[in-house]
C-alpha cells in the first residue's frame, strides 16, 4: 500500500433580546472522554491534525500509516503543533500530556481495534478508499463508526453495499486544520443507518468539533462547493484581467473575510439591507443573476427559493430585532479590528 496523505445590541435590553449564535471559535471539549478510542488511518497533515483533535478531548488515539517514514515523523509533528497551541493558550493541558495519548501503530488492524470511530485520511482516489474501507469493515468492531475525511468523494462511491458493515460508513470532512477550524461535515450515504449518522455527530461533538449534517450526497459537500464558487470566480477575474492575484486576496482578506468570520453569507446580506433577505433579493437578485449569466450559469433566485431562505432567517432573527443584530455585528467587527490592530508583526 502506498503512503497515505490527505490534501488538504443597542442597550442592555436590546442585547438581551438579540442573543445570536456566536461566531465559531476553535472548540475545546468541556467534558473529557478518556474511555473513547479513535483509530486514524493516514499520518499526513489531516491524520496528524485529527490525532490532535481526539487526544485533546482525552480520547486514546492509534495512528497508522503504511509508510514507515510517516509513522516516524508523526510524533514530532504532533508535538510541534501542540506546542503552538499551548503558546496561544488553546489547550488546557500540557502538550506532552495530550501527545502521550497518541500511539503510533504498525497496522490498520491495530488502529481499528476497539475504536469507537475510525477516521480514514487517504488521498481522493476511489480505488484506494475502497480497499481501505473493505479492510476496516473486516477489522473494526461492529459498533465502530467508519468515517472518511474525503473532500469531494461521497461514501457511496467507495463503499460496497454488500459489505456487512456498510451501514456504519459515511464521510466526515473537516476544515483544515480541524483543531483550529472546527466544522466537520457529516455526509451519510443513502445506505448509512440513521443511528450511525446520529452517533457520528455525537462523537465528533464530544471531540470538540462542530458537526454539520449534509442532507444528501453531492460532490464537494458544502465546504468545497462554497470555496469552489469563490475560487472559480477568482481565477476568472485574473484570467480576464480584472484584478491581480494580490488584489483579489486583499478584497477577500480585508473585505469579505472579516464579516464572514462573524456571520455567514446569508446573514451578511440579511443585515446589509433593511427588510432582510426579501428586500436584498428584490434589490440585488437581478444583478447577481446577470453576473452568473456572464459565466454561463442560470441559477436565478426564484420567489420560492427566496421565501425559503427568508423564512429561515426570520425564524432565526425576527425583523423587530434586526437593528439590535446589526449593532451586534458591528461590535464583533470592532473586536476583530481591535485584535488585529494589537497583533505583533507577522512571524515566519
Amino acid at each position: 500500500m502506498e503512503p497515505i496523505d490527505c490534501p488538504e445590541a443597542h442597550g442592555a435590553h436590546a442585547a438581551q433580546h438579540a442573543q445570536p449564535m456566536q461566531p465559531m471559535q476553535p472548540v475545546q471539549p468541556t467534558q473529557r472522554h478518556d474511555s473513547r478510542r479513535a483509530g486514524i488511518v493516514g499520518a499526513g497533515s489531516i491524520g496528524v491534525a485529527f490525532a490532535i483533535v481526539f487526544a485533546r478531548a482525552s480520547w486514546r488515539v492509534r495512528l497508522f500509516d503504511p509508510d514507515a517514514a510517516r509513522r516516524t515523523a508523526a510524533p514530532a509533528e504532533i508535538a510541534a503543533r501542540l506546542e503552538d497551541l499551548a503558546r496561544f493558550a488553546l489547550i488546557d493541558e500540557s502538550a506532552a500530556q495530550i501527545a502521550a495519548r497518541v500511539e503510533i501503530v504498525d497496522s490498520l488492524e491495530a488502529a481499528a481495534a476497539g475504536a469507537d470511530l475510525v477516521q480514514e485520511c487517504a488521498p481522493e482516489r476511489v480505488e484506494l478508499k475502497r480497499a481501505l474501507f473493505a479492510q476496516l469493515d473486516r477489522a473494526a468492531p461492529p459498533h465502530t463508526i467508519l468515517a472518511s475525511a474525503s473532500s469531494f468523494l461521497a461514501a457511496s462511491k467507495f463503499v460496497d453495499e454488500t459489505w456487512p458493515g456498510h451501514a456504519r460508513c459515511l464521510v466526515a470532512h473537516p476544515g483544515n486544520p480541524p483543531y483550529l477550524v472546527p466544522v466537520v461535515e457529516i455526509v451519510p450515504a443513502p445506505f448509512t443507518a440513521p443511528a450511525a449518522t446520529t452517533r457520528a455527530i455525537a462523537l465528533y461533538g464530544e471531540a470538540g468539533l462542530l458537526p454539520v449534517r449534509v442532507k444528501k450526497e453531492v460532490a464537494g459537500f458544502i465546504f468545497n462547493r462554497l470555496q469552489g464558487a469563490v475560487l472559480r470566480e477568482a481565477y476568472c477575474l485574473v484570467r480576464d484581467g480584472v484584478a491581480s492575484v494580490d488584489d483579489i486576496d486583499t478584497v477577500m482578506r480585508e473585505g469579505l473575510a472579516p464579516r464572514w468570520s462573524v456571520i455567514g453569507p446569508f446573514e451578511t446580506v440579511d443585515l446589509n439591507t433593511r427588510g432582510g433577505i426579501a428586500s436584498h433579493a428584490q434589490k440585488m437578485g437581478p444583478s447577481y443573476e446577470q453576473m452568473g449569466a456572464e459565466r454561463g450559469q442560470h441559477d436565478p433566485w426564484t420567489p420560492a427559493l427566496v421565501a425559503q431562505v427568508g423564512a429561515a432567517r426570520r425564524a432565526a432573527l425576527p425583523l423587530d430585532r434586526w437593528d439590535a443584530r446589526v449593532s451586534w455585528r458591528d461590535r464583533q467587527l470592532m473586536r476583530l479590528a481591535k485584535h488585529r490592530k494589537a497583533l505583533p508583526p507577522a512571524e515566519d
